[in-house]
């Protein structure tokens, strides 16, 4: 069957009160040929990572929707967690899946961020292959000084203004950043000590903005409830990424410190060729099962979209 097929990947800045990530869920599902792939919260990183595909103009629509329940119901002038955020919906990307290119997707963005701004009043930045400017293709610089520093930059330094929308952030959810890529796989590695410097220093020495490996990017955060130290990391193109390699040098890293590790967990979904490149890297994280490669989960839903395409949003729907 010939079809557009597109992925995006919300990440929110709620991962302590299962009401409100389920009521976000639900505004995301609620689009007819939308259909839900994964959820994932984390209450030390205080986020939630909620995946959802189809056709893109229903993709769309439904990021819109869960973008503005997270606005509703997520202050970040009380949110404080191990992870960096600048909004409630923090960040927004869409990912090519069938039948879509790159430059589809970096349009599409550009829409939902300008109905982001629209709908919501929240200004919106573009990054990755979406940015708009070439300072604001990595995300860490968009996020730079995060919720609290942004929303004092932002109207004192035209350089920190937003892509779209007014220079002052939502009083209550901040900013997002829209942005179109390829495949990220999300992987955490625990560390069997509390010490936050140890993951950090980890951190620095694997990703590629330190000098580390190509196209890894990584922080170091302390899970409280765990009383673990966490290197968690971006892998933003796993196909040239040697990833057992990259398991290497932090075990390696962490021994300099006295420190083993206690763990590894995936964040969402992975696609099958990642599996097959690498396979006793993946089946090692603590949380693997089979139905987390993206193709299978997506075989097992096609029915969904089958039955529903007669009710698909028409073209218009990303701009209301």
């Amino acid at each position: 069957m010939d079809r557009r097929l597109i992925e995006c990947v919300p990440n929110f800045s709620e991962g302590r009160d299962p009401g409100k990530v389920e009521q976000i869920a639900g505004a995301i599902a609620s689009v007819p040929g939308a259909v839900l792939l994964d959820m994932h919260m984390d209450p030390d990183h205080h986020r939630s990572v909620i995946t959802v595909a189809g056709p893109p103009e229903a993709v769309a629509e439904a990021a819109l929707r869960g973008v503005g329940r997270a606005v509703e119901l997520i202050d970040l002038n009380v949110h404080r967690g191990g992870h960096p955020r600048i909004g409630a919906a923090d960040v927004v990307p869409l990912v090519p899946l069938e039948g879509i290119g790159m430059e589809q997707c970096v349009a599409l963005a550009w829409e939902v961020g300008e109905e982001i701004w629209r709908r919501f009043r929240v200004p919106v930045y573009f990054y990755e292959a979406a940015a708009r400017r070439p300072d604001r293709v990595d995300l860490a610089a968009v996020r730079r000084g995060q919720f609290e520093a942004l929303r004092r930059q932002v109207l004192e330094d035209p350089d920190r203004a937003p892509d779209v929308g007014e220079a002052r952030l939502h009083p209550t959810a901040g900013a997002a950043a829209v942005g179109a890529r390829k495949f990220l796989i999300a992987y955490n590695i625990n560390l069997n000590t509390p010490r936050v410097e140890v993951a950090r220093q980890i951190a620095r020495a694997i990703r590629a903005s330190s000098g580390g490996f190509p196209h890894v990017k990584a922080i170091g955060i302390k899970l409280e409830t765990r009383n673990l130290a966490q290197v968690s990391i971006n892998l933003t193109d796993f196909e040239h990424i040697p990833v057992e390699r990259l398991q290497e040098t932090v075990q390696r890293e962490a021994e300099r410190y006295g420190v083993s590790l206690a763990g590894s967990e995936l964040v969402g979904l992975i696609p099958r060729r990642a599996l097959e490149m690498a396979p006793e890297f993946y089946r090692r994280c603590d949380n693997f099962r089979p139905d987390l490669v993206l193709e299978d989960r997506l075989a097992a839903l096609e029915s969904k979209w089958c039955s529903s395409t007669s009710a698909l949003p028409g073209p218009s729907a990303p701009t209301g």
